[in-house]
């Protein structure tokens, strides 16, 4: 009989990768989120995303799907969301209905809410190696980040949180934490919740070496 440690070894790892919409300014960040799913594929592991194909979103999907296949990449984005984050044709009654051959699997849902719970779902019922990665990105990036982070802090979950810092895209958030430790607001042993990574390799190495902060809330809650 296989005991849940077991289980768990043999299921698919998954990283959920927040990012852009866009593409940014500097072509560093595009190559980021390639070299990222290159990354993802050499470590046989899944990816879930926010089902964009337009920016980084769709650069880091795109890129897995074509090195590991279509069952490699679920992208889960809110209906509202769909004509801006999707190349889409109002005009087009399929519009909706995203290439998988090019993208992977895509569910739509009913709001921002369902989306980070399915993506924080899929990750925790996955096997070790998998976390949560931020690449580039802006206010939703930056939110779906720090609930994930909070997450953890409260006990939620205890899953790798890591940024990949690309051209210091990320530097005035962790400077952000050293000093909210320095003012009190942080903890000094959950600084440590959000690791830096400075490559796509080292991002990897993040999530297989991943230790809980000490000091996090001791909370009891219902699975989410």
């Amino acid at each position: 009989m296989t005991n849940p440690s077991e289980a768990q070894a043999t299921r698919q790892p998954v990283v959920c990768v927040f990012c852009g919409a866009s593409s940014g300014t500097s072509p560093a960040h595009l190559a980021a989120a390639r070299s990222l799913a290159h990354a993802l594929h050499a470590a046989n592991i899944n990816l879930v995303y926010g089902g964009g194909t337009v920016g980084l979103m769709g650069e880091v999907a795109r890129t897995l799907v074509s090195l590991s296949g279509p069952d490699s990449v679920h992208g889960i984005i809110p209906q509202p969301l769909v004509k801006y984050e999707q190349n889409h044709d109002p005009n087009d009654p399929t519009a909706h209905k995203i290439d998988a051959s090019i993208y992977g699997r895509t569910t739509i849902v009913a709001s921002m809410h369902e989306r980070k719970s399915l993506m924080a779902r899929e990750v925790l019922s996955g096997g070790p190696g998998g976390g949560f990665v931020a690449l580039s990105g802006g206010y939703g990036t930056l939110e779906e980040l720090m609930e994930v982070t909070t997450w953890n802090q409260l006990g939620i979950h205890d899953m790798p949180v890591v940024v990949y810092n690309v051209d210091g895209y990320w530097t005035g958030l962790l400077d952000w934490v050293k000093n909210a430790v320095s003012a009190g607001f942080i903890g000094p042993t959950n600084a440590g919740i959000v690791v830096e990574a400075l490559s796509a390799e080292e991002v990897l190495r993040c999530l297989r070496e991943y230790r809980c902060a000490e000091g996090r809330f001791g909370l009891e809650w219902e699975q989410q």
